[in-house]
């Protein structure tokens, strides 16, 4: 893969009014981050949650501020590798004109990077996948493709993203965000069909990043920026480079974050945190300075804000150092798991403490299980009434559905996604509310 291909400019749905002059479009990445912070999807993570409950009187991450602080490490990430290509190659701005706008590539990247998850986190995924697995969607199994199933029991937010992102729905016009391709690429973690997901062997296919739907779609991007294809049946390509970096972005932020959020929340002591934190500061006389310090919160600040700068140089050296063999597609790990000691170790043990401590807290469980049973019973209600549409009760659900969710097509594959894109969509607020009123569980208010 070559840079000069990589970087395109062109507009996903706008096609033909790309000129191909790349010198005139180097803003183009910059309207990509624009275009996704002023969307209705982007908004709607304010109320999506990222590990915690959603706040009450302490406040912590949703989506919405992970996605934005992503965004920006991603864009320091973007900018360190450019600084550093134009070190060795002095004249990399006429040879590769757009490599100076990698920081907003990826920084539009890390904001979109989630807009495909469901409320109530990684549960509303499960949730989704278990209907059809396990609950009353299995019936739906001989209405559909093999590649078709695989999509709906392994529901995935990666792919989801793209969908939102590309997807033309009703009345929103042809082109979806009309992101440009690089933009588009550089969020496919998993390029690959689901069918040929979950192959934990290959770092590009651990999970799936596009559903049936969107394959021909992703194979128009793919063939643009020339992504180095793997195979054809089962569909799988090799990353785009810059994947990487929204990646560790991701990686950098949630690891660091939620240390930050569980001290707030009391689940893990200053003592505790400061153990993680403070081996990642890489700073002799910052002990000396938390001394001086009588608030843990800002001491904490601190040393999270020395743990990130510290990793974002650790990963874009790494991305820096294994650039050719990223270009040549044989890179198959994350860069946070190619940092250097001590940090990786520092790393594992912040993963293990915060599987055992964090992510199994009894609040976070809670939220879980409660995706479960909302997501669930959404999907229960409105995925019969407008497959069947058999009766009264069925076509006063489907009036609840907005148009832009519904479609003229009549296959049940095409019409379950019309529902998934509607249910995944909620925030976990709304997902609770609808919820409670079409069980009977609460009443509407008429105001």
């Amino acid at each position: 893969m070559k840079w000069e291909k990589l970087l395109s400019a062109k507009r996903w749905g706008n096609e033909d009014r790309f000129k191909g002059n790349q010198k005139e479009a180097r803003s183009e990445f910059q309207r990509d981050y624009d275009r996704i912070i002023f969307s209705s999807p982007f908004r709607r993570l304010q109320n999506k949650t990222q590990v915690f409950p959603l706040p009450g009187s302490v406040f912590v991450h949703n989506r919405l501020t992970h996605s934005l602080e992503v965004a920006s490490v991603g864009r320091s990430l973007g900018s360190i590798f450019y600084n550093k290509m134009k070190d060795i190659y002095p004249d990399i701005d006429d040879t590769c004109p757009l490599l100076i706008e990698a920081g907003n590539i990826i920084a539009s990247a890390c904001l979109a990077h989630d807009l495909g998850n469901p409320a109530f986190g990684h549960s509303g995924e499960s949730a989704i996948s278990h209907y059809f697995t396990t609950g009353d969607g299995k019936i739906y199994q001989s209405q559909v493709t093999e590649s078709q199933w695989k999509d709906l029991i392994n529901f995935e937010g990666n792919a989801n993203a793209l969908r939102i992102l590309t997807h033309p729905f009703a009345g929103k016009g042809t082109g979806g965000f009309a992101l440009t391709y690089a933009t588009l690429a550089s969020i496919a973690k998993y390029p690959c069909a689901s069918i040929a997901g979950h192959n934990k062997k290959n770092i590009f296919t651990k999970k799936y990043g596009f559903f049936q739907s969107e394959q021909s779609g992703f194979e128009k991007i793919a063939l643009e920026m020339d992504l180095i294809k793997v195979q054809e049946e089962p569909l799988i390509y090799k990353r785009h480079p810059l994947v990487y970096l929204v990646e560790a972005a991701d990686d950098i932020c949630y690891n660091i974050i939620d240390l930050e959020d569980a001290h707030r929340l009391k689940i893990l002591s200053y003592a505790e945190v400061e153990k993680l934190l403070l081996p990642l500061c890489n700073d002799a006389r910052l002990p000396d300075r938390l001394a001086e310090m009588e608030d843990d919160d800002a001491k904490i600040t601190l040393m999270r804000a020395k743990s990130i700068s510290t990793l974002i140089w650790q990963c874009s050296n790494v991305f820096y150092q294994e650039q050719e063999s990223i270009l040549g597609g044989h890179f198959n790990q994350s860069l946070m798991d190619a940092i250097e000691e001590p940090y990786l170790s520092v790393m594992k043990e912040i993963e293990r403490i915060s599987i055992k401590k964090i992510y199994n807290y009894h609040s976070v469980v809670q939220i879980e299980v409660a995706g479960y049973q909302v997501m669930g019973g959404l999907l229960e209600e409105f995925i019969p009434a407008y497959l069947q549409n058999e009766s009264k009760y069925h076509k006063k659900l489907v009036e609840l559905i907005p148009k832009q969710f519904l479609t003229q097509q009549t296959d049940a594959y095409t019409k379950i996604q019309c529902v998934l894109d509607f249910v995944s969509g909620m925030t976990d607020i709304y997902a609770v509310e609808l919820f409670r009123k079409i069980k009977g569980i609460s009443f509407p208010s008429m105001s």
